[in-house]
């Protein structure tokens, strides 16, 4: 019995990280996606809404990048909600009169914000971007073309780290790099498996208001218009670049949260799951989200003591198994170590980062069964940004 669960649970955590990753790679390959071609007459009005709370130092910047949109002026509408920010937004934004600005001064986080910002939409596309990222000048034309497609619902950017040097910085931007491939390969085979809050589009129509204790906002709605039988599909064309976390904690903060986020997401998105329904989309979620946030971290876990009892009764390749999980760990240990002293972590980051991010699957799984994760969340603090 022991030797079975072990070749299970080994099965389904190389499945997950990399089994997964090599499976639809190859299935975008041998159907690939239509990659429409960027029309440049295709321009319908479209309004893009920031969110920003107590932003103001950044927020003269991020204006000025909606505004430098390759977008026809008299089609682009800019709105700005600033909910119980109580820094000095409004003065910054009174130097733009162009420019919507909402505010009430009851903060009830980002996803009632957006429900709010989305009665003030007349344009029959919205594009959501974040106050501290900053967009290629094409991002708006390359999101709004893929509609001319009338079954693609939502369109999500994609989303880039500066490198800035650090170990917080350099694990970030590595797990981007490879969830920006699975992103990829899930658009061409079907639909994205949830969109990237950073930049992400949607048919006006389609936008559904939230609940109002909403963690992944982005994610939720975009995986519920999936599950309505429209595509949303990922557009790598346009971008929002974000500075990395501050450091190794502030991005331990921000993972436990959407780990948090992603459980509260599951419960309230259980029709895709059934495979009766949409066959494709159900194995491309439950691979690529469900696993990673549920049941992997947990059989990862169980590994070490298994393989431990298992190289005590029966050595071997067990044994060998045992010694590399310690060994990965303790890598990963010291890779925190040496990130905590404010030293780069060098090759430990692939171990430290991965273990970062396992552990913050059981970290946010019991704030969420506390409901101890709140909308209205301390923003993660970040680097900079640079023009």
């Amino acid at each position: 019995m022991l030797t079975t669960l072990f070749w299970l649970f080994l099965a389904v955590v190389l499945y997950t990280y990399l089994g997964y990753g090599l499976v639809v790679w190859v299935w975008a390959r041998l159907r690939p996606g239509v990659r429409p071609e960027l029309q440049r007459d295709f321009t319908p009005p479209v309004t893009v809404v920031v969110p920003a709370y107590n932003e103001a130092d950044i927020l003269d910047a991020k204006i000025q990048d909606c505004l430098a949109q390759d977008y026809p002026a008299d089609r682009l509408r800019i709105l700005v909600i600033t909910d119980g920010s109580t820094d000095h937004s409004a003065q910054v934004l009174a130097r733009y009169p162009q420019v919507r600005h909402l505010h009430q001064p009851q903060r009830a986080g980002k996803s009632m914000a957006e429900n709010r910002a989305i009665l003030f939409v007349d344009t029959p596309f919205v594009a959501f971007t974040d106050c501290n990222t900053l967009l290629n000048p094409e991002a708006v034309r390359r999101l709004v073309r893929h509609y001319a497609d009338p079954l693609v619902g939502a369109v999500s950017g994609e989303k880039r780290v500066q490198a800035d040097g650090s170990t917080a910085g350099a694990g970030e931007g590595l797990y981007w790099r490879y969830e920006s491939l699975l992103k990829r390969c899930d658009s061409a085979i079907s639909s994205l498996m949830g969109a990237a809050g950073e930049l992400v589009s949607f048919r006006t129509a389609l936008f559904k208001p939230l609940e109002a204790d909403t963690i992944l906002d982005d994610f939720v709605q975009s995986m519920r218009i999936v599950g309505e039988g429209y595509r949303v599909v990922y557009e790598p064309g346009a971008y929002a670049t974000e500075p990395p976390s501050f450091s190794l904690k502030e991005e331990m903060k921000r993972k436990v949260r959407i780990c948090a986020g992603g459980w509260q997401a599951m419960t309230r998105l259980p029709g895709l799951l059934n495979p009766l329904r949409q066959p494709v989309v159900t194995f491309l979620y439950g691979s690529h989200r469900v696993l990673r946030w549920s049941l992997t971290p947990l059989l990862l876990a169980l590994l070490l003591p298994l393989s431990a009892a298992l190289a005590a009764t029966q050595g071997g390749v067990y044994a060998l198994a045992l010694a590399g999980q310690l060994a990965f760990y303790a890598a990963a240990g010291l890779g925190w170590s040496l990130a905590s002293r404010g030293r780069p972590a060098g090759r430990l980051l692939v171990p430290l980062y991965f273990t970062l991010m396992n552990v913050a699957v059981f970290q946010g799984f019991w704030r969420f069964v506390r409901r101890a994760q709140p909308a209205a969340w301390d923003k993660a603090q970040r680097a900079a940004v640079a023009a």
